[in-house]
């Protein structure tokens, strides 16, 4: 995929979109339980060289809930992803994100990394609002 244009076709015939931009793509992706989702959006972004890069980014919860230092302790066990944060209508949440160059980008990739993403997200977010599914 060299793309955002081929990413966005290949995503809107396998997932429900809730947001498109020209350059960012939200999606509603079915993980868990039955009935939970996870949404993921997708963003093209670029390096001080200008190669490009799609991020994955999903929410999980507020900051103030949690204890900033074992977030970044996560970071070191992480294999898929790492957490940021991100604000929200002006509130500090963290975020799981995972950055992919699109020089290595298929099809099979994106989806797989979409899915994890999604799962191991939707997982944290379950422990760390206490059973909800706000993203």
């Amino acid at each position: 995929m060299e793309t955002f244009a081929e990413i966005r076709d290949h995503v809107r015939a396998r997932y429900q979109l809730s947001h498109e931009e020209p350059f960012m793509l939200g999606l509603e992706v079915p993980v868990g339980r039955e009935g939970r989702r996870q949404n993921v959006f997708l963003a093209e972004i670029k390096d001080s060289d200008n190669r490009r890069f799609l991020r994955l980014e999903t929410t999980l919860a507020p900051l103030a809930d949690h204890d900033p230092e074992k977030c970044l302790r996560v970071n070191l066990m992480l294999r898929v992803g790492y957490l940021a944060v991100g604000d929200l209508e002006s509130v500090a949440f963290i975020k799981m994100c995972e950055n992919l160059a699109y020089r290595n980008l298929d099809p099979e990739m994106l989806d797989f990394m979409i899915a994890r993403v999604a799962e191991q997200a939707d997982g944290m977010e379950e422990t760390l609002t206490g059973g909800g599914d706000w993203f």
